[in-house]
């Protein structure tokens, strides 16, 4: 029987290369060996305000992105999270046996309500626990994550153990599938802080849907070091971040990379750079914009994948429903 793997991406800001490097491109190889699961998490969207609109919209961009990268509904299901009312129901039931205690130690809780202060909501607060629901409820074997998430998959294996020991055997122990060899994909302007959706500066970020103009742009204004070897080290973090996305996409190994460029000028490379991102990112370009266009056939996938997530999710919540004595 093979493996169950669940992960998710929320449908907020521009999805961007390291996105796609870190996440989504994982996702397509789990594919091929797992039964893959795949979600747009709009619930978690709304943990800060949006515009219910550009909500809708971004929701069908993500999914299509997600077509577009790779990713084969003839072998991976991918819906959206708010579509499966079981993910809220699970939450509940689970925030009923979650410490507050263990709720306000999450990190990326206190990081927000720092800047969010009087404005932060208690779903913001709750969030945490809807990701424990959304992973334990497909008894899930494996969460492909990054470093920063492997906190929450932490809560996700002591609320799924608290929950056995309490009511009965119910939910499997998932595992944090955290990529060794993943690169981490830094800002084009600050080399030390990871490419982010929120990222105040757009020229910190290349998106998978910027125009050949904006990626040539970006590249070309990316900070660089000191000195002028284009080599990875510790000393060269911007350079190494730089060499690092040429690498993922021309499919080089570092060594490689970096005899290519030995000899030659920062804007030499710069230049090598913004061509082939602008020839890698085109054919996902494409696709998206054919996905895009096809609503009707985008609508049909993720209701295929609504339909087998209420139907697997049901079973692990009928079970819990028993345990604890609902109706």
């Amino acid at each position: 029987m093979s493996k169950t793997v669940f992960s998710g991406l929320q449908p907020t800001g521009k999805m961007h290369i390291g996105n796609y490097i870190g996440a989504i491109k994982q996702w397509v190889k789990l594919q091929e060996e797992t039964d893959a699961i795949y979600c747009i998490v709009d619930l978690h969207a709304i943990t800060v305000p949006q515009n219910p609109k550009a909500l809708r919209e971004k929701v069908l961009e993500v999914a299509a992105l997600y077509l577009a990268c790779g990713l084969d509904p003839k072998k991976a299901h991918i819906f959206i999270q708010s579509e499966n009312p079981n993910h809220p129901y699970l939450a509940w039931v689970l925030n009923c046996v979650t410490p507050f205690g263990q709720l306000e130690r999450m990190t990326q809780f206190k990081d927000k309500s720092e800047k969010q202060k009087e404005g932060t909501s208690a779903g913001l607060f709750n969030y945490p626990v809807l990701m424990v629901a959304d992973i334990l409820l497909y008894q899930t074997d494996e969460v492909p994550v990054g470093e920063d998430q492997k906190q929450h998959i932490e809560l996700t294996r002591d609320l799924a153990e608290k929950f056995n020991k309490t009511f009965g055997e119910t939910f499997k122990l998932p595992k944090p599938l955290i990529q060794a060899h993943t690169a981490r994909i830094m800002s084009l302007q600050n080399p030390t802080a990871k490419m982010s959706k929120s990222d105040i500066d757009p020229l910190g970020t290349i998106n998978l849907l910027d125009s050949e103009e904006e990626i040539r742009e970006k590249v070309k204004k990316a900070i660089t070091d000191s000195g002028s070897e284009i080599i990875h080290g510790e000393n060269k973090p911007a350079i190494s971040n730089l060499l690092t996305i040429y690498g993922v996409f021309s499919g080089e190994s570092p060594i490689q990379t970096e005899e290519d460029f030995r000899g030659k000028s920062y804007s030499e490379f710069k230049q090598k750079l913004a061509d082939l991102l602008v020839e890698k990112l085109k054919p996902i370009q494409q696709r998206y914009q054919e996905t895009r266009n096809n609503e009707q056939e985008l609508r049909k996938i993720l209701d295929e994948g609504r339909d087998f997530v209420i139907k697997k999710s049901s079973i692990t919540l009928k079970k819990v429903k028993n345990r604890v004595g609902l109706i």
